[in-house]
């Protein structure tokens, strides 16, 4: 699938930008023009499902990868993918082959407690404003009203579509090119015993204290500070 993108910036350097279920390319509203003021030509991804992408009958991690390989330049100098879309950037990174590639506190061990299925993402399509900014007490609100926006335009199947991940270890074996992940705090994903073992199999770790599951969002400084050396 040919994927909606939007893009900022000339530079002669690509960055690749790819967002988390339930969002849009506008989770990095904040992101894209500070990576366009650094030289880069920044390209962000609406994954199928998302945003102006179309919908299909098929939401699988495979099959999100294989759209991200259809619609994106190979040999970008950046990629960064944020939940969802880490998972996803991982799967289509031996394709890709960005010159760099950041996880941002990215879907790979979904455990979800008890009572907290798929089913509770759907429950967020209709969530009123006041929900969440109340989950999201450092967002901006002009963060919120994106939320509500990309929202709108979510085809709630993509979470019920991931429902078999839950509990399944999804870390990658090692970097298929030089990789950094950046965690939230804590996070709620890659526990320290996780964090350790990608180091161990060669991953940079670095944690953006204080920060939430949407790094950018709840500390845009935070995140672009986390990657010193990496942009």
């Amino acid at each position: 699938m040919q994927l909606n993108t939007h893009t900022w910036g000339e530079g002669d350097r690509v960055a690749l930008l790819i967002h988390g279920i339930m969002a849009d390319h506008r989770a990095w509203r904040t992101v894209g023009p500070a990576l366009a003021d650094k030289g880069y030509r920044v390209v962000a991804v609406d994954l199928r499902g998302h945003g102006l992408s179309d919908r299909a009958d098929s939401y699988t991690p495979e099959d999100f990868a294989d759209d991200l390989v259809e619609t994106l330049p190979e040999g970008a100098e950046l990629a960064i993918g944020h939940s969802l879309g880490g998972l996803t950037l991982s799967l289509a990174v031996d394709r890709l082959r960005p010159r760099r590639a950041v996880y941002s506190d990215p879907a790979w061990h979904m455990e979800l407690p008890e009572g907290f299925g798929p089913e509770v993402f759907v429950q967020f399509k209709s969530a009123p404003r006041e929900v969440i900014a109340g989950m999201n007490p450092r967002w901006a609100d002009e963060d919120v009203d994106v939320e509500l926006a990309t929202l709108a335009l979510w085809d709630e199947r993509t979470a019920l579509g991931l429902a078999d991940l839950a509990g399944r270890d999804l870390l990658p074996a090692k970097p298929v090119v030089p990789s950094l992940v950046q965690l939230a705090d804590p996070s709620l994903i890659i526990n320290e015993e996780r964090a350790a073992l990608l180091r161990e199999r060669g991953f940079e770790v670095r944690t953006v204290t204080g920060a939430g599951h949407t790094i950018q969002r709840d500390d845009f400084d935070g995140f672009m500070a986390s990657l010193d050396g990496w942009i």
